[in-house]
């Protein structure tokens, strides 16, 4: 028993003795290797970089400003690029604002555009194209589920060149902007005042005099009338 105990204290202390070397060895050799080289090359490069940046942004303050600014609205712009189903939904919105209102009181360019795409839009024929910082929606000539050969074959979809001339829409920082323009006044009707006079059909804010002598005339309104006596005059 006693034998087998110092035989066993033996190869444990031999074992002990022997682990570091072995250890330290796989280490040098993994750091000498190939991979290991390589390795520290490119940290060493990147930590090079990002000290010659901060040395750089210290001495030149105002051009690191302006590419910190660039950076930032370029992230910004793709952050709120609007998607495909913000357009949607800003035309089923629009559609529904003119919707409210009477024929005779809305606005005919308001009327023709939002309903040419609701109608483009229930034939499946709106695309979306997403550009990196904007967005762009084309109308195609038809619908991607329509079983006919001229909708399947990839030979005769829409062109790169012709996407120009079919842009409906072109959304960026998270508006639509030619769907917005298009709804100015959308609850003016300008058919109504085609026959007034050319200088009644366009209206210019007042003036500083004219708002300050309308006011004027509003509190004299509220004023008591006074009646003289022609008697007393006598």
């Amino acid at each position: 028993m006693a034998s087998f105990r110092v035989a066993r204290m033996m190869f444990s202390s031999a074992a002990e003795a022997a682990a570091p070397p072995g250890t330290a060895s796989r280490w040098e050799r993994l750091k000498n290797s190939k991979v290991g080289v390589w390795c520290r090359s490119l940290l060493s490069d990147y930590k090079e970089a990002c000290r010659e940046a901060v040395v750089g942004a210290w001495e030149r303050p105002l051009r690191t400003s302006v590419y910190v600014t660039l950076l930032g609205g370029a992230w910004a712009c793709f952050y709120t690029k609007p998607d495909r189903l913000s357009f949607d939904n800003a035309l089923l919105k629009r559609s529904n604002q003119l919707g409210l209102l009477s024929p005779w009181i809305r606005s005919g360019i308001s009327d023709v555009h939002v309903q040419s795409l609701v109608k483009l839009r229930n034939e499946g024929r709106l695309r979306h194209a997403s550009l990196g910082l904007l967005s762009v929606v084309y109308y195609a000539d038809y619908d991607p589920d329509a079983m006919l050969y001229e909708a399947q074959c990839s030979n005769l979809s829409v062109p790169w060149r012709e996407i120009p001339q079919r842009v409906l829409d072109i959304g960026f920082a998270g508006n639509w902007w030619i769907l917005d323009s298009k709804m100015k006044d959308y609850d003016v009707n300008e058919d109504e005042f085609k026959q007034l006079p050319v200088h009644m059909q366009v209206t210019s804010p007042p003036s500083v005099k004219e708002v300050e002598r309308n006011e004027k005339l509003h509190r004299d309104s509220w004023l008591p009338v006074s009646v003289e006596d022609k008697g007393d005059k006598n």
